[in-house]
């Protein structure tokens, strides 16, 4: 799997690339390809917010015919990177599951036709 990340308004330093890395390493057990690019851009949000700093991280897969994209705002970077993945882990499921599916409803419907 390829991880590309992507960092605004913050410093990309060797903890953050780290960080990044082991937690979206997890998602390739649910990704087929193992050279599956994953999109990672995490970004501290502008400083107009009254108290404290707000963090975004978005993770973009793209896929066969279909754009995953999962986003989180926290105000721990920690926490927005694990929920983003967490979301992207369910679209992922959700995108298999409709691949899978599909196929079946079709099956079961000729069935029926022909009995």
């Amino acid at each position: 799997m390829n991880i590309i990340i992507k960092v605004k308004n913050l410093e990309l330093t060797e903890y953050l690339e780290k960080l990044i890395n082991q937690k979206i390493e997890k998602l390739e057990k649910f990704l087929n390809s193992p050279d599956q690019e994953v999109f990672v851009e995490v970004e501290k949000e502008s400083n107009h917010h009254k108290k404290g700093d707000i963090y975004c991280a978005e993770i973009i897969i793209s896929l066969t015919g279909k754009k995953l994209i999962a986003k989180a705002q926290e105000a721990d970077l920690q926490k927005a990177i694990m929920q983003s993945r967490e979301e992207m882990e369910i679209e992922i499921k959700r995108y298999k599951l409709k691949k899978i599916e599909l196929p079946r409803r079709e099956a079961k419907k000729s069935r029926k036709e022909i009995f």
